[in-house]
């Protein structure tokens, strides 16, 4: 069943006149969005030549992954120059194509900063390991060992082992909370920060709208090295030993805050430019708000809750709405149900069920809730988590781990766009990671002219944002209910809604109150029955 909105209403802004308040990204992960010159790499020139799929999701703006000069140990994330394009991607020209074709299109263009750590093959990294005496001598985290030869203190990277490397040049150990490839900044060095901020003005100069801040929380450690408490029993699950620790001293410093605000300030004299922070481990909550509250630090922030949430539960909304109660001085939340970063959650979610039942279902959650949406690429086309063969995984994180996880790469394969061309129209030559054969019959070109597809079912869900001001930056109230049944209120712009999902695989008795008109339906037929069918989604309107 597909109902027209009650209310017809302009896409606008909050009384600040912030774009981004309410606003729906779309994430693009370069490498596998589209190859424009047939190497297996997707690249810039590719996300612009389907700019114009983007646009027509409804979507604000694209969030684009790394694209900076990079070995490419960590695909990007592993920066060796802050103010250029990787070969592998295209120049600097083509950044700035990118940019002027967005903005024709009325989208937004936020780019990832990673600002915690560089690369090993950064010319600052090869200047400061040189000698304890160069003028870039404290521009990284370098230690003593102790004693007896071990490293400083006791913490662990998150892709496996120490996070010290001992370098016999400087005689020291450098700290990492990645790979060792990744070495990390002394972003507490105001001199580092000049020098951070200085590439952010390089873009903003460019013309982006905004940054997401990559593992911002990891910037800053304890200066005196206190070795971590380990993580108490029973609190998430162990695949790796930094997962054994509570990460008190290895990051998340309050020292970040000043250089927060240095970061806001700078964006500030740009204009409407957004800033958004990726925020990891078990006190996402807390300094997801502390970076953002008031006027002077990150105006949003999104963690990890629905991203590693392995099913769909009534409790999360919950969590959600705790963690974000909008109160006076209070940042704007962000969410994203998948990334690069974590395994389809279409995928993670499913239990059996079916796939683009659920895939429509959640679409129409993520739209409906308080705050900003992020839509990773693919998911309008209700791709599921790919099967990628361990001979062909590429991502560290992947490796080390398998097969206890799912891994990043089955989040990264390649976007079908054309179901009867080589490797689903991605690229003539092989691609980096391998197209999964059930992802070719989602392809775009076979979704595109379907008007029961996912890819439509997206553009119509998606675009309830520029209907609906109630949506985009109302308040929202969850019901007293029992899981698997989620109802909530959004109210804003002079409307109320209600929203009500079974998230459950068996039917669930709800019928709507009276005085409410269904405008959106997913996944039952006869919103009226008093009977939600399972993965049942509603959004209705107040009667005037």
């Amino acid at each position: 069943m597909t109902a027209q909105p009650l209310i017809q209403a302009a896409a606008v802004a909050d009384s600040a006149g912030n774009w981004w308040r309410g606003a729906i990204l779309y994430q693009v992960y370069p490498r596998s969005f589209a190859d424009s010159n047939n190497d297996g790499i997707g690249d810039l020139p590719g996300v612009t030549a389907h700019l114009d799929h983007i646009a027509s999701l409804g979507v604000d703006g694209l969030w684009l992954s790394p694209f900076f000069t990079s070995p490419m140990k960590d695909f990007g994330y592993d920066v060796s120059d802050y103010c250029d394009v990787d070969p592998v991607f295209g120049t600097l020209e083509d950044f700035d194509r990118l940019v002027q074709k967005a903005h024709g299109l009325g989208l937004k263009v936020v780019i990832d900063q990673v600002y915690s750590h560089t690369s090993d093959k950064h010319a600052w990294f090869s200047e400061s390991r040189r000698n304890r005496s160069n003028d870039k001598a404290d521009w990284y985290v370098w230690a003593d060992a102790k004693a007896d030869g071990s490293p400083p203190s006791n913490w662990q990277s998150v892709f496996g082992g120490p996070a010290w490397t001992w370098d016999a040049r400087r005689g020291q150990y450098y700290m990492h909370n990645f790979l060792a490839e990744q070495p990390q900044l002394n972003v507490r060095n105001p001199v580092v920060q000049n020098a951070l901020l200085d590439a952010a003005r390089f873009w903003l100069d460019r013309g982006v709208d905004g940054f997401r801040l990559d593992a911002i929380n990891f910037a800053i450690h304890d200066p005196s090295l206190r070795d971590n408490p380990p993580m108490p029993e029973g609190v998430g699950k162990r695949t790796r030993p930094f997962d054994f620790q509570d990460k008190l001293y290895n990051q998340s410093h309050p020292d970040i805050l000043p250089f927060l605000n240095r970061i806001r300030a700078l964006t500030d004299t740009y204009g409407d430019r957004f800033t958004v922070a990726e925020i990891g481990g078990e006190h996402a909550d807390r300094e997801m708000r502390l970076f953002t509250e008031g006027v002077d630090r990150l105006h949003s922030a999104y963690g990890f809750l629905y991203l590693y949430a392995g099913a769909l539960r009534r409790d999360l909304a919950v969590a959600g709405e705790a963690m974000w109660p909008d109160r006076q001085g209070e940042g704007w939340p962000s969410w994203t149900f998948s990334n690069h970063d974590a395994p389809r959650a279409v995928s993670r979610w499913a239990e059996g069920r079916d796939q683009r039942a659920l895939a429509e279902m959640m679409m129409l959650l993520l739209t409906t809730l308080r705050g900003n949406a992020i839509v990773y690429q693919g998911e309008e086309l209700g791709l599921p988590q790919a099967h990628v063969p361990f001979e062909r995984l590429v991502d560290p994180e992947a490796i080390a781990n398998w097969p206890q996880t799912l891994g990043r790469d089955g989040a990264r394969t390649p976007l079908p766009w054309v179901a009867e061309a080589a490797n689903a129209g991605f690229s003539t030559a092989e691609p980096w990671l391998p197209v999964d054969p059930s992802h070719v019959t989602l392809s775009v070109d076979r979704q595109d002219g379907d008007p029961g597809s996912m890819l439509n079912a997206t553009r119509r869900l998606l675009r309830l944002r520029a209907a609906h001001p109630a949506l985009r930056t109302g308040s929202m109230a969850v019901e007293a209910t029992t899981d698997p049944l989620l109802v909530f209120t959004r109210e804003g712009g002079g409307e109320r809604l209600m929203a009500a999902f079974n998230l459950g695989h068996e039917p669930v008795d709800w019928h709507p109150p009276a005085g409410w008109q269904v405008i959106e339906a997913v996944n039952t037929g006869n919103a009226e029955s008093g009977i939600l069918a399972p993965m049942a989604g509603l959004l209705l309107a107040e009667l005037p």
